[in-house]
């Protein structure tokens, strides 16, 4: 059986199990522009699956240095800039799963595996998107299932003491699950820090989708256990690399 082998994969979001045609990217952009921050897309798209407070300390602590005394109001007034621009984004569009996300995330729940939703964002906005697709429902206060819902549990960076490339998104939820063998556990992203994350957690496979924010060519650079064509290539993987043919 799968769950004999598998206890919990954890998905990534935006690019990864929902839809993103490069709205983030367009709003990080735009939050710059109208803050006087001068960036590169590439060098955003480099940051992508950060804690996103975190890309504009990095970003304004590279243009002032550390010890400015304007950066923390600096980081703020970006940061503030783009959440506005997020949320009015995801509150006038709708939100869509990407190819094979519902039906990979069905099949591991009626397999007896535990699926959690982490991401860069925060929870404001994470909940305007779960809402959006009818994602949120069944789940309690603390994001966890109460027994009816889609997912298991949806975490965000800001919830946890660090976001991405760190593990801790992903410990919160196999504390959650009690589960201690990380061993039993996958990790799926779009991004390099996705990939970090998973080593960082010691996962069984730390995997990433190359239809979301980076290309296989840019992938493929980084460390990882395999690239899936869209995150519904999952299933084809794990049993394959699991030997689970019946599954």
């Amino acid at each position: 059986m799968l769950s004999d082998k598998i206890s919990l994969v954890v998905f990534d979001m935006a690019g990864t199990t929902i839809v993103d045609n490069g709205e983030i990217e367009d709003c990080f952009y735009e939050a710059c522009l109208q803050n006087g921050l001068k960036v590169t897309r590439q060098q955003i798209n480099s940051m992508m699956g950060w804690s996103k407070i975190v890309v504009f300390q990095t970003f304004w602590k590279s243009k002032l240095g550390a010890n400015h005394p304007d950066l923390e109001d600096k980081v703020e007034e970006s940061y503030n800039t783009f959440r506005d621009l997020l949320e009015a984004h995801y509150e006038t569009t709708d939100s869509k799963p990407t190819e094979g996300a519902v039906e990979v995330i069905n099949w591991l729940r009626e397999n007896g595996v535990k699926v959690a939703l982490t991401t860069g964002f925060y929870r404001e906005v994470t909940d305007i998107i779960l809402e959006n697709l009818g994602w949120d429902e069944g789940l309690d206060e603390d994001y966890v299932s109460t027994g009816n819902s889609f997912i298991d549990m949806s975490i965000t960076s800001d919830e946890v003491v660090k976001g991405r490339p760190h593990p801790f998104m992903i410990q919160k939820a196999m504390k959650q699950f009690g589960i201690q063998d990380s061993k039993k556990v996958v990790k799926v992203g779009d991004t390099p820090v996705d990939l970090a994350a998973g080593r960082n957690a010691k996962c069984l496979f730390s995997l990433a989708v190359t239809n979301g924010s980076h290309t296989e060519a840019e992938l493929s650079k980084l460390e990882n256990d395999g690239l899936l064509p869209t995150v519904g290539h999952l299933k084809g993987y794990l049993q394959e690399k699991l030997q689970l043919a019946n599954a």
